[in-house]
């Protein structure tokens, strides 16, 4: 039978990595993902694991970098200030095609900004996560129990196509508490790495982890066969989740923590007879162009509902171009949105104002 525990999101997050057979974490304290951190300080060593806090985010993410290029499950977590920080050692994992998690708890910028939640990393996660060309798998949980899931996912999935991944989660969901169901003697599924620098005893070719090639041609070409993993992983990874599109005129899209206040605002106008529904894109990149495309035909129009200024909504309407009106509504600065904010955004879309 399952085990079923109440704990914070941070710390289902911890608990999954040590599950999904992750021994090897480096990192460095920030509000508001620190309980991720403690938790593996104090659980990573009960299973023979390598917890190291780092002295900055820079020399964190080149731990995971060296750890990762041996082939072992590494990983690291911060938030936005510290991920920008380790933009350059993200390039070089993308660059050395070694795979990893990275786990963002968002809160508010730019700058310092504030410890509250946010979502206004997502251009920065999805478009520009470090300097040159290349992609990171980007998951958005939206419960503290898909956090958990999404570990051992992201993992599995990185390993599947050598990139990065990036769980992206914010301050509400690290800080709340729900129940959280791992299963009992979960098998977890190491795949073979052949391309890893982990000892060869002269029995298969020297292995070079790297991201330099000194001649333009040669980067060229390992860069192209980059995008061409990239657009199988776009064929085959999308993920997002239909709630109520079947007959909706008015489509919300929303993920991670603004989705659950979306799907309270989709209820209530249902309960007001709008016929409202809610597409929450899990995988930001790729983004789940499918499951848009498939509202297109009978949605009249778009509702993007983000903590932030407004990131998501313009690969939003990259998908839907001019077909349909897209809207946004966002709150910014650490301000998470009400229902009842955004029940009245829907309300005036369907022309039912009070």
């Amino acid at each position: 039978m399952a085990e079923k525990v109440l704990m914070k999101g941070n710390e289902a997050l911890g608990e999954a990595a040590l599950r999904a057979g992750c021994r090897h974490f480096f990192g460095y304290p920030i509000t508001p993902q620190t309980e991720l951190s403690a938790y593996l300080s104090k659980n990573m060593p009960k299973v023979g694991g390598t917890f190291l806090q780092a002295e900055s985010e820079v020399a964190a993410i080149n731990m995971v970098l060296g750890a990762g290029a041996t082939g072992v499950r590494a990983m690291t977590s911060s938030s936005s200030p510290g991920i920008s920080l380790k933009s350059e050692g993200i390039s070089y994992l993308a660059g050395s095609d070694v795979p990893c998690v990275i786990i963002n708890v968002q809160r508010g910028g730019p700058g310092l900004g504030s410890i509250q939640p946010s979502q206004a990393d997502y251009w920065q996660a999805t478009k520009a996560t470090g300097h040159g060309d290349f992609q990171l798998l980007v998951f958005a949980p939206s419960t503290v129990q898909e956090m958990a899931d999404y570990v051992s996912i992201a993992f599995d999935t990185a390993e599947k196509y050598r990139v990065p991944a990036m769980i992206l989660s914010d301050g509400m969901m690290g800080q709340m508490m729900e129940p959280v169901c791992f299963p009992d003697n979960a098998e977890v599924k190491m795949v073979e790495k052949p391309w890893a620098a982990c000892g060869h005893e002269n029995k298969r070719p020297h292995n070079i982890v790297n991201s330099l090639f000194i001649e333009a041609q040669e980067l060229e070409k390992i860069v192209v066969e980059r995008y061409k993993r990239y657009e199988t992983i776009k064929a085959n990874e999308q993920r997002a989740e239909s709630y109520l599109t079947e007959d909706a005129d008015i489509v919300l899209v929303a993920y991670g923590a603004s989705s659950r206040v979306a799907r309270s605002a989709v209820d209530a106008a249902r309960e007001m007879g709008i016929k409202a529904g809610l597409v929450r894109p899990i995988t930001l990149w790729p983004f789940p162009v499918n499951a848009l495309e498939a509202t297109v035909a009978t949605a009249k129009q778009y509702l993007v509902v983000e903590m932030s200024m407004g990131q998501m909504v313009e690969d939003v309407q990259l998908v839907i171009g001019r077909r349909k009106p897209v809207s946004f509504y966002g709150r910014t600065g650490g301000i998470i949105p009400t229902p009842e904010e955004v029940l009245e955004q829907i309300k005036k879309l369907a022309g039912k104002e009070a």
